[in-house]
């Protein structure tokens, strides 16, 4: 159809309003003379607001200006077909839709405007990242053979009831590993409680962890039960163990090997068959020659020992972990950020990453707030992430043009999901040079390329 003729008025808004679809027409002005109930729950928009309004300050899509689909359709006199473009919604947030156009006419057959049909595609740009595989397990994504190798064995260690000691730097994600370990255990129904020992006072982390009895100090005027009670037939991850107390590993000891503890105040044991997953960022073997950590506990704690890289020695986790977390951020806040520039990725993979994962998921929160446009800039970021001189490749220092070249093909790869085709255009060079370079610099070993 190529044009399409004005409906009679009185079945003409039932119509509209009936549709999932949003619907707008426009006069020869672009002026808006409908807008149905789907266009106002999409844009947030109300209609009466939106009547006489010019149809690009209500939308303030992406190519109102130079690419107007309806200007297309009433120049050309022919329905124009799908188009993937972002709106502005009136909440300030910017969002995907697809849109098609067609000419309006009356009875005579003159065209008196158009009419657009657009429909939301937020829901289904979450599902197909949502739905993307990347490698890891549960939460923890990596493609870091160290890590790869550490995803192998965790569905073995989680089937088994053994102790777990994990060690990391601080925000290297041991939490995350001691819950993938319990969400695959034959505890996973039961509780996962997490204690972060190094927060605790030596006076609060016994009671905390074992509860007390009324009366057992002056302020206690009820039994409250303590952290091992609330991971009764779950498992209890005890961050930072190595801050603990003489006092307080001692306790731990007994639970280990009796399954039995003492709230403050009482004389009655109680059994407990939480699984303990133990964590620390300090090494307890010297803490033990040290003479701050028992032995025994260590050998106790210590039978199954999983150790977490930093991230600055698996760089090759950046772009992935980037990427995770501005999809989680689109999720959480409802955005349409695609990414990172390529500058901004340059940074990151330079960056020393003291705080880890942690730090670099705040930098990309951080980012998120300030960005206002489809992809993170380097003026978004923390302003210790940037770089103060000038472009910067990874790892700092002069590169010669080999790896330059190759940083550059990597970084165009990435920004098109391994997309040859697309990755030689923006490079300006054939498919079959691009192909050659890829094989000659090794890149096809680190891409899936497409």
């Amino acid at each position: 159809m190529e044009s399409l003729p004005i409906p009679a008025e009185a079945p003409y808004r039932v119509i509209l309003d009936s549709i999932a679809d949003g619907v707008f027409t426009v006069d020869l002005d672009f002026r808006i003379t409908s807008f149905n109930r789907a266009a106002e729950t999409i844009t947030r928009v109300p209609g009466r607001q939106a009547l006489g309004q010019v149809c690009c300050r209500v939308f303030q899509a992406d190519l109102c200006q130079d690419g107007c689909l309806l200007r297309q359709a009433m120049r050309s006199g022919r329905s124009m077909g799908r188009k993937l473009v972002n709106i502005m919604r009136a909440d300030g947030q910017r969002i995907p839709i697809s849109i098609n156009a067609a000419v309006l006419e009356n009875g005579a057959g003159e065209r008196i405007g158009g009419v657009e049909t657009f429909r939301d595609l937020s829901t289904v740009q979450r599902l197909r990242r949502a739905l993307q595989r990347r490698p890891g397990f549960d939460d923890i994504i990596s493609k870091n053979e160290r890590m790869s190798r550490l995803f192998d064995i965790l569905p073995r260690i989680a089937e088994s009831k053994v102790t777990v000691l994990i060690q990391g730097a601080s925000g290297t994600g041991k939490e995350l590993v001691a819950r993938a370990i319990h969400n695959h255990s034959p505890q996973r129904k039961g509780a996962f409680v997490a204690v972060n020992c190094g927060a605790l006072p030596d006076s609060l982390c016994e009671s905390e962890l074992f509860g007390y009895k009324a009366g057992a100090f002056t302020d206690a005027k009820k039994d409250k039960p303590g952290r091992f009670a609330r991971a009764q037939d779950g498992s209890i991850f005890l961050d930072e163990i190595g801050d603990v107390s003489p006092l307080v590993q001692s306790r731990l000891l007994r639970v280990l090997e009796k399954h039995v503890y003492e709230p403050l105040g009482s004389t009655e044991p109680v059994t407990t068959n939480a699984r303990i997953i133990a964590a620390t960022h300090q090494d307890l073997a010297a803490l033990v020659k040290a003479g701050q950590f028992r032995e025994d506990l260590y050998f106790r704690i210590n039978v199954i020992k999983l150790e977490l890289p930093p991230l600055a020695d698996r760089r090759e986790d950046i772009p992935l972990l980037a990427d995770h977390f501005v999809e989680r951020c689109n999720a959480v806040r409802a955005g349409t950020i695609r990414g990172v520039s390529g500058s901004v990725m340059t940074a990151l993979m330079d960056y020393a990453w003291p705080g880890n994962v942690r730090e670099l998921e705040n930098a990309i929160e951080h980012a998120f707030v300030l960005c206002r446009q489809d992809r993170i800039e380097l003026r978004h970021l923390p302003a210790h992430i940037r770089p103060s001189n000038g472009p910067i490749l990874p790892g700092g220092g002069p590169r010669t043009l080999r790896e330059i070249e190759k940083l550059a093909i990597e970084e165009t790869l990435r920004r098109h999901q391994g997309r040859r085709m697309a990755a030689a255009r923006e490079l300006g060079i054939d498919k079959n040079t691009l192909r050659r370079k890829i094989q000659r610099l090794g890149i096809s070993k680190t891409f899936t390329l497409r």
